[in-house]
């Protein structure tokens, strides 16, 4: 039985989500056997480095503009980064924070609205009060007093809405009027030499980070061979590996096509840290959870009724005369 492309990809896009998932299990044991930050130095440099050696010729051939649009892509992702890991150091459930980071979704097309003027569909709005009732939810069990963790994972969530915004802008094609009104068409980034960019834009971030704030020798002298494993999975599987994959399941089919699967990360990551790392939630954070992801469905209703006409159609029979 041959595949369509369609199939093909969705199927890809839920291996994506899982080795997504997967990738926050490898960085929670690594960030308890070393400092965070120069944990993400080692992913995100060894991630871009492969991606970079892929993407060689495509880089090659990228001009000043491309690679100056593409490294401020990488500096607002590695300020995230830095935000998240520092999130998965400090919450006391690793399922919680993903559900956190997946406002970022939500909070995307408000950033562009506000940022970039872009008028967003009506769900957008509807879906802001919705998850706005899980985040509250989920620090009910401080009395409204949330914990480190929680904090660094909304604020990452705000910043990684940000680079969504900008990295889509450098993907594209943009025009531009100068002061003396003439008209300016700035090229895009190709995909994967933007990613490769953007990677390593990371792990310079972080290293920089971790060099100010952080005392590497403990670390150097006595550095476990399990730290070694858990470093390279996070960065050929959870790294460069979903990047790739993604990056090929969506020339695949339509990219709204796989917003249904994509939700499904924070679903995942908390199945995983259950049995992973024994972790349980109270009702009122399954709530919140719950609330969260309502509004990621919400906010994308429109690319997932579209998806799910475009499917229907796909499956009917046209009638023979």
């Amino acid at each position: 039985m041959t595949l369509s492309n369609a199939r093909k990809s969705d199927l890809l896009l839920v291996c994506v989500t899982l080795m997504a998932a997967i990738s926050w299990m490898f960085s929670k044991e690594a960030v308890l056997l070393m400092p965070p930050l120069m944990f993400m130095a080692m992913r995100f440099l060894l991630a871009g480095s492969i991606l970079a050696i892929i993407a060689l010729p495509a880089l090659r051939r990228l001009n000043r503009d491309q690679f100056k649009r593409g490294a401020g892509v990488g500096l607002v992702f590695g300020v995230a980064m830095s935000c998240w890991v520092m999130g998965l150091v400090h919450v006391s459930h690793v399922g919680e924070g993903a559900f956190l980071v997946s406002l970022g979704v939500v909070i995307v097309p408000i950033i562009a609205r506000v940022a970039f003027k872009e008028a967003q569909p009506a769900s957008t709005w509807f879906a802001i009060p919705v998850a706005v009732g899980g985040l509250a939810l989920l620090s009910l069990q401080n009395g409204f007093r949330p914990e480190k963790g929680q904090l660094f994972f909304v604020v990452a969530a705000f910043i990684f809405a940000l680079y969504f915004n900008l990295n889509a802008r450098a993907a594209n094609q943009r025009t531009s009027i100068n002061r003396l009104g003439a008209t300016i068409e700035k090229k895009r980034v190709p995909t994967l030499p933007l990613t490769a960019i953007a990677l390593l834009s990371v792990g310079l971030v972080t290293l920089v980070e971790s060099m100010v704030l952080e005392p590497w020798t403990p670390t150097l002298n006595a550095f476990p061979p399990i730290l070694a494993v858990w470093i390279a999975a996070s960065a050929i599987v959870g790294t460069a590996g979903r990047f790739l994959l993604q990056t090929y399941a969506q020339s695949l089919s339509a990219n709204s096509h796989g917003v249904v699967f994509l939700v499904l990360e924070p679903v995942w990551v908390a199945l995983f840290a259950a049995g992973w790392f024994g972790e349980s939630m109270s009702a009122t954070q399954l709530s919140g959870c719950g609330l969260i992801f309502a509004a990621l469905l919400i906010n994308r209703w429109g690319p997932i009724s579209k998806a799910i006409k475009s499917r229907r159609r796909n499956r009917k029979v046209p009638e023979r005369g």
